[in-house]
């Protein structure tokens, strides 16, 4: 069995995010966008549904929040390098994300944090291969400076 990832996210302008979302080199599937709603591909199993709020408020009973003052999730992503995070990143303050804090580098993971225009948190971040399979522990104490 294949398990798909659709994660809906809010938006107040949906031509916005469709715009910033093909900016990061992402593309819209047409055949689940339409005034309310926009499919976007990460890849084939991995699609961010980018609905506008109004449509948003159809699937729960709850409150929809601001992601601009409220934090609900933060959506990590990985990148094949540091570079390609970098990479993404420029594209996404180009096309009107803004970056809320500092990269992160732990040694073994380096991760940096993008606001879409909305304020949803998307997380791109690189591990070093061997600190996936190892653990950071291991790898760490492997590549220790000493």
């Amino acid at each position: 069995m294949t398990t798909s990832i659709f994660v809906n996210i809010p938006t107040s302008d949906l031509e916005r995010s469709k715009a910033f979302y093909t900016g990061l080199g992402f593309g819209i599937n047409p055949l689940f966008t339409d005034e309310n709603a926009a499919c976007v591909v990460l890849d084939e199993n991995i699609f961010f549904m980018v609905l506008t709020k109004e449509y948003f408020a159809t699937f729960t009973d709850k409150q929809i929040i601001d992601p601009k003052t409220h934090a609900q999730t933060s959506i990590g992503l990985s990148r094949d390098s540091r570079e390609d995070v970098d990479s993404v990143m420029a594209a996404g303050l180009a096309g009107g994300g803004s970056e809320p804090k500092p990269a992160q580098d732990y040694g073994f993971m380096y991760s940096r944090d993008l606001e879409d225009p909305d304020g949803n948190i998307l997380g791109f971040l690189y591990m070093e291969p061997q600190a996936a399979d190892q653990g950071p522990e291991a790898y760490m104490a492997e590549h220790a400076q000493g």
